[in-house]
């Protein structure tokens, strides 16, 4: 506590021999943070410079990458700096804005990804109906919403803990996320609360998702190998990115539950996969599995060598 400018710190406590392995982390987490933004960026760039990827599919990826751009520089100038300091400390007020950032943008992927299912859903399942369905208006309601709802949401038991009393002062993670609520003295309410959100951006979010793909495999069965072709090409791609991301949010559940109990090398070496893998898996899926983004991309990298 610092008694002058009334600020708590608290002690980040997440590194495995930081004194013998400081450049490694460094230049790990530095190449994984430019190759983050640069091939985000890439995609992201294609698809609002190129008119025929001017539809709500390819929007929505474009919103979901720049999520992980957001996602990214909330997290990966902390840790740069944390494995360059000979002391790993955050003020509990800093920790609390990551906490939040990070949580909305988390649970903003989820919305984007539920707004990518019910696109499929339209598209596939309701053709006719589809340009009177997801106009422009609807496109942006839907974006407006994947942000503003999770960040609305998670601001209450940010509120609530802002002036709370502290009874620990040592964090054990990278990055803050809900343990960082663990140090409170009381957190029955705020631990209450933490449930509904889970419920309201996780689980139910998950739960329409798998619907709209159960309803789209039974009209893909009943349908010509042309639909089956379609769906597969524009959906495989998001399951893949829901379950990887699911999972990371499910590990996440976990090790915070399991605080004491789970081993500090295991906890870094998952923590860093959260920040590293999801953020370079959709870039790399979206690139590769949807066409029309990996023709531009063909001819972004390859046009040289063909002239």
């Amino acid at each position: 506590m610092d008694n002058n400018l009334n600020i708590t710190y608290i002690t980040i406590d997440a590194y495995v021999e930081l004194d013998k392995y400081r450049f490694v982390y460094f230049v790990i987490m530095f190449t994984a943070y430019i190759l983050i933004i640069c091939s985000n960026s890439t995609i992201v760039c294609l698809i609002v410079i190129h008119k025929n990827l001017h539809e709500p599919m390819y929007i929505f990826i474009a919103a979901l990458l720049l999520n992980s751009v957001l996602f990214s520089t909330t997290v990966y100038p902390k840790i740069l700096t944390d494995v360059l300091s000979e002391k790993q400390i955050m003020s509990y007020s800093a920790c609390l804005f990551q906490f939040y950032v990070n949580y909305s943008l988390a649970a903003s992927e989820f919305f984007l990804l539920t707004a990518m299912s019910y696109d499929r859903y339209v598209s596939i399942c309701k053709p006719l109906q589809y340009p009177t369905i997801m106009t422009k208006t609807n496109i942006c309601i839907l974006l407006v919403a994947a942000w503003i709802l999770p960040a609305g949401q998670l601001a209450v038991p940010v509120g609530l803990s802002a002036d709370v009393e502290l009874c620990e002062f040592s964090f054990k993670g990278t990055v803050c996320n809900s343990a960082v609520l663990k140090l409170q003295c009381d957190k029955a309410a705020v631990t209450a609360y933490g449930v509904l959100i889970l419920v309201n951006d996780v689980v139910l979010p998950v739960l329409f998702i798998l619907f709209t793909y159960t309803r789209i495999l039974i009209i893909c069965y009943h349908s010509s190998g042309e639909v089956r072709r379609k769906a597969a090409q524009t959906c495989l791609p998001h399951l893949m990115v829901l379950f990887n991301y699911f999972f990371l949010v499910i590990y996440d559940v976990i090790t915070v539950r399991l605080e004491t109990d789970f081993p500090k090398t295991a906890r870094l070496v998952m923590t860093l996969q959260l920040v590293v893998y999801n953020p370079l898996f959709n870039p790399i899926i979206y690139g590769l599995k949807m066409k029309e983004i990996c023709k531009h991309l063909k001819k972004l990298f390859f046009q040289g060598k063909t002239n």
